[in-house]
C-alpha cells in the first residue's frame, strides 16, 4: 500500500512564489519586445524573478524536513528522469542560473543578450507549468490529477508575475506604468481566462468520482466556501477584472493616467496576488483522496 503526501500552506507559498517568479521574468521579456522604453519595469521583473523563486525554494527545503537535515538527499532527485520532481529540479535550476545571469547583466548596466532572455522566458513557462504538474503526481487526488491544472497554474503565474511587476512600477516608476498599455491590456485578459479555467477544472473534477465531487463541494458550499467565493472569486478574479474593465474601457483618458487611477490599479493587482496564492492554497487543502475498498480474503 502506498500513501500520498498531504501538503499544506508552506507548499502553497512555494508553488505561488515559483509561479510568480517565472511570470515576472516572462513579463520582463514581454516588455523588452513590446515596450523597450520601460527599462525600469523590465529590471524590476529581472530582480524579482530569482529572489521570489529562491524564497520559495527555502520554504520547500524547510517543509521537507529530511532535506533540511540532509540537503544532499535532494541530489537524488536528479537520478530519475522519469519523475516530474526530477524535471522540476532541472527547470528550477536552469531558471535560477539564467535569471541570475540576466540580473548580473542589469547590475553591470549591459544589454541582456536576446538569446538569454528567450531561454529565461522558456524556463519561466516550464516552472509555471511544473507547479501544477507536481500536484498531478498524486494520482489518488482527483482535484490534483487533472490535465487542466498545469495550464491553469501557468496562466495564474503569468497573471501574478505581471501584477507584481505593475505594483512595483506604480510605486517606483509611475511614469513608466502609464506607458505600458499593451502589458496592461494583456494582463487584463488573464484573470478572465482563469475564471473560465477554474470553472472548467471544478466541473471536470466533480464529474469523475465521489472524491472529486466532494472536493468541489467543499470549495463551493463547504468549509472553504468563504475563502473561495470572497477571497479567490471576488478579490482575486472578478473584482480586479471589473476594476480594470472600468479603467481601460470606460474611464476618461485623463483619469486613467492620473495618480488616483494608478492606486486603484494597485489595489486590483494586489487582489490578483491574493487570488494567486488562494488558488494554490485551496487546491491543496480542499482536495480529497479516492477511497479504495479492499475485499476481505
Amino acid at each position: 500500500m502506498t500513501f500520498e503526501p498531504i501538503w499544506g500552506s508552506i507548499i502553497a507559498w512555494y508553488l505561488f512564489l515559483a509561479g510568480l517568479g517565472g511570470g515576472a521574468f516572462i513579463t520582463a521579456g514581454f516588455l523588452r519586445f513590446r515596450h523597450p522604453e520601460a527599462v525600469h519595469l523590465r529590471k524590476i521583473g529581472h530582480v524579482m524573478a530569482p529572489v521570489v523563486v529562491a524564497i520559495g525554494l527555502v520554504l520547500l527545503i524547510f517543509d521537507a524536513k529530511a532535506g533540511l537535515h540532509s540537503p544532499l538527499r535532494f541530489a537524488l532527485l536528479l537520478t530519475n528522469f522519469g519523475s516530474v520532481m526530477t524535471w522540476g529540479v532541472v527547470f528550477l535550476a536552469a531558471f535560477m542560473v539564467v535569471s541570475l545571469a540576466v540580473l548580473v547583466f542589469d547590475v553591470l548596466k549591459r544589454r541582456v543578450p536576446l538569446a538569454l532572455e528567450i531561454v529565461g522566458m522558456a524556463c519561466g513557462v516550464c516552472v509555471g507549468m511544473y507547479t501544477g504538474a507536481l500536484l498531478g503526481v498524486c494520482q489518488t487526488f482527483p482535484l490534483w490529477n487533472n490535465a487542466l491544472l498545469p495550464i491553469l497554474f501557468l496562466v495564474s503565474a503569468l497573471s501574478t508575475g505581471a501584477a507584481a511587476v505593475l505594483c512595483c512600477g506604480i510605486v517606483l516608476h509611475p511614469e513608466e506604468f502609464n506607458r505600458v498599455g499593451t502589458l496592461k491590456r494583456a494582463h487584463y485578459c488573464l484573470p478572465l481566462i482563469e475564471l473560465v479555467m477554474v470553472a472548467s477544472l471544478l466541473f471536470v473534477t466533480a464529474s469523475v468520482s465521489d472524491a472529486g465531487f466532494n472536493s468541489v463541494m467543499s470549495l463551493l458550499v463547504g468549509d472553504y466556501a468563504w475563502l473561495f467565493w470572497i477571497g479567490l472569486f471576488l478579490v482575486g478574479l472578478a473584482g480586479p477584472s471589473l476594476v480594470e474593465t472600468w479603467l481601460l474601457f470606460f474611464a476618461k483618458r485623463s483619469f486613467e493616467d492620473s495618480r488616483k487611477a494608478q492606486w486603484i490599479s494597485f489595489g486590483a493587482d494586489v487582489g490578483v496576488l491574493i487570488g494567486g496564492f488562494l488558488l494554490r492554497y485551496l487546491v491543496i487543502v480542499a482536495s480529497l483522496p479516492l477511497t479504495m475498498a479492499v475485499p476481505m480474503l
